[in-house]
């Protein structure tokens, strides 16, 4: 089982390359790939089970952008044989259409899904987030400058992560968070997401192939995870800054 990061050196803002950490600690006979911009992506010639990108800052967006849009077909390719992935943080902006700046003016995307992204860098919104994904409660944080638009605001998006009990979803005016095509998980949800969602993170490693996973740590993490989805669920907790 080989696991992909891409470009580790600008895309893990908020602690989040933790996630593939806490992966390594949960599977122990994985191999981990940290594929630096200078790279040819691994999952272009090699088989990979699950690829993670976190987020970056704007301008490295731009960067990104550039890099991977010469593998667009090889990530729909991927997407559509059902590799894992996992885009955190604004990273998943770049497989919109396009990110709108302040002045109107558009960075064009990898098109892969039909939203786009309105940045608005006076305006930081931070919050706490509950959803719902299958049977099982999501929680974690958002701290961004963007939020993403299309076919989701109008909710007839069908291509969610999951549906959003308190907080907001991939913008203020939607209850639907993320992106989600077959195995290919993108969400602005912060935490790292794995860490703070242990049933969630056995739901991945079920998908890698591990038929019965055990966590790392499992116990203290169901118990932390149990403990703030109960704060979470309070009506007097406040959601957004």
């Amino acid at each position: 089982m080989k696991i992909e990061i891409l470009f580790p050196e600008i895309a893990g803002l908020y602690g989040d390359l933790s996630n593939v950490k806490y992966l390594g600690q949960c599977l122990k006979d994985a191999e981990i790939v940290y594929t630096n911009l200078d790279k040819e992506p691994s999952f272009v010639s090699e088989e990979i089970s699950m690829i993670y990108m976190g987020g970056m800052t704007e301008k490295k967006q731009e960067i990104v952008i550039e890099k991977l849009m010469p593998y667009k077909e090889a990530i729909l390719e991927q997407i559509k044989k059902n590799t894992i992935f996992l885009v955190t943080g604004n990273a998943l902006e770049i497989f919109g259409s396009y990110i709108e700046k302040d002045d109107k003016s558009q960075i064009e995307g990898l098109g892969i899904f039909s939203i786009y992204a309105k940045r608005e860098m006076f305006n930081r919104y931070d919050s706490l987030v509950l959803g719902e994904f299958e049977d099982m409660k999501i929680v974690g944080f958002k701290s961004q400058f963007s939020h993403s638009y299309g076919d989701n605001k109008e909710k007839k998006f069908d291509e969610y992560f999951y549906k959003v009990i308190r907080g907001a979803g991939l913008n203020p005016d939607s209850d639907l968070e993320g992106i989600r095509r077959n195995n290919f998980f993108g969400t602005y949800t912060l935490g790292p997401l794995l860490v703070l969602n242990p049933y969630f993170t056995k739901y991945l490693l079920k998908l890698l192939g591990v038929e019965e996973p055990v966590l790392a740590f499992e116990e203290a993490n169901i118990d932390a995870y149990e403990t703030r989805l109960a704060e979470f669920e309070k009506e007097t907790i406040k959601f957004s800054y």
